[in-house]
């Protein structure tokens, strides 16, 4: 099934409830692509994190890769925006 932001524009309680149920569908083993903003709900239950600009693939791997661990600048610049506890680039 593809879900495009589906938290987008709801109340922090309502966002909860639906990150909650795309969990339990992951559970009960359904197969998702889910385009989000929600970096914690994808590291949490992403199989694959998929990092696009402009409609291309800049990064892509597990979650821990991805969101944890990126190598790509673009990735790391995003990730410090939304996550205060990303490494800053490495000097060039």
């Amino acid at each position: 099934m593809l879900f495009d932001e589906v938290t987008s524009a709801l109340d922090p309680e309502l966002v909860g409830e639906v990150l909650e149920l795309l969990a339990q569908l992951k559970q009960d083993g359904m197969t998702m692509l889910v385009a989000t903003h929600e970096m914690a709900f994808a590291r949490e239950v992403a199989d694959q994190v998929v990092f696009l600009e402009d409609g291309i693939i800049v990064e892509s791997g597990t979650p821990e890769q991805v969101l944890v661990r990126p190598t790509d600048p673009r990735t790391r610049r995003f990730l410090r925006r939304v996550r205060a506890d990303q490494p800053p680039d490495p000097p060039v």
